[in-house]
């Protein structure tokens, strides 16, 4: 993928089977009072993997920032930073991408776990420069404290000798089957063991868990933040703003590569899912954080998501 200078990312349409989508993630802060001064990081933008092609992606703020620059971090994440130095009582981000995504094929059952875990610790160079940051503790997912519970989580599913994808698979669906779904349960900053104690939680929770697991025996697992499609309730219409954010994982498998499957859903491999980031987890890829300054002011944030297939 070519980078223009400027905000938005444009390159040719593949002539391979797959859909299209257009996402619009909308991030609007309003203050009872003006701010003075205010700074915004946005990780928003999708971003080119094996099975996905951007087609086009831009971020866009209003009221016009005073200062704006964009940069790749240390994962490859495209990273937009804005400052509004003068009054204003409303900030708006808005992050428009249309990607085209090919279904990944069946990965097989994969080499033995053990082995992976093995050749994972053997890595140099490049090689281990990409995997080498996913494979130990993180900010959220603490493996110091945490390791044992996380290897009861994972060991069903591991044990000696079974190939890693289907092993992964088989971790995908327990999670799956065996937590909740429970948006009224945690937050971001809910502790991890609080997830494995109530067994419920967001899909931001299960990728956790997942990501904890995997490296809790040594393999390598990134946290992927993205979307997915969505489709109304039967008898009901599509409603603009219901799509939101997602959150799955990905697992490295020497000679596959990134494996990525959803425990949310259950689903390996994922289907109709976009990637705009990962990280080692939620802290490395944020859709949207920032600061202002300005006088004690209440604050209010509304966040809208579409995602919409272009079929035909």
């Amino acid at each position: 993928m070519v980078r223009s200078a400027g905000a938005s990312t444009t390159v040719r349409a593949v002539d391979v089977k797959g859909t299209r989508y257009r996402i619009e993630h909308r991030t609007t802060y309003r203050y009872s009072q003006p701010m003075s001064d205010g700074y915004t990081v946005a990780v928003l933008t999708a971003r080119e993997t094996p099975f996905q092609r951007v087609l086009h992606a831009a971020v866009t703020v209003h009221p016009e920032p005073d200062e704006r620059d964009e940069h790749d971090d240390l994962f490859g994440n495209r990273v937009t930073f804005v400052g509004v130095h003068r009054p204003h009582d409303e900030l708006t981000v808005l992050a428009t991408s249309e990607v085209h995504v090919v279904e990944p094929p069946e990965f097989g059952a994969g080499p033995a776990w053990e082995d992976v875990v093995a050749a994972t610790t053997q890595l140099r160079g490049i090689a281990a420069l990409e995997v080498g940051p996913f494979v130990g503790s993180s900010r959220f997912v603490t493996l110091a404290d945490l390791r044992e519970p996380l290897l009861a989580l994972a060991r069903p599913s591991f044990p000696p000798g079974r190939p890693v994808v289907e092993a992964l698979g088989d971790l995908c669906r327990e999670l799956h089957a065996g937590f909740e779904f429970d948006p009224t349960f945690s937050e971001v900053a809910t502790p991890l063991r609080d997830v494995l104690e109530s067994r419920r939680g967001v899909c931001q929770d299960f990728a956790h868990l997942a990501v904890g697991a995997l490296r809790s025996l040594g393999l390598a697992c990134r946290y992927v933040s993205g979307y997915i499609e969505t489709d109304a309730p039967p008898g009901r219409a599509r409603l603009a703003g219901a799509d939101a954010s997602h959150a799955w994982v990905s697992a490295w498998v020497p000679s596959i590569g990134w494996v990525d499957f959803d425990p949310t859903n259950g689903a390996l491999p994922v289907h109709r899912h976009i990637v705009t980031a990962w990280g080692r987890d939620y802290g490395d890829v944020i859709p949207v954080r920032g600061v202002v300054i300005g006088p004690a002011a209440e604050q209010r944030l509304d966040v809208g998501v579409d995602v919409v297939a272009l079929r035909g």
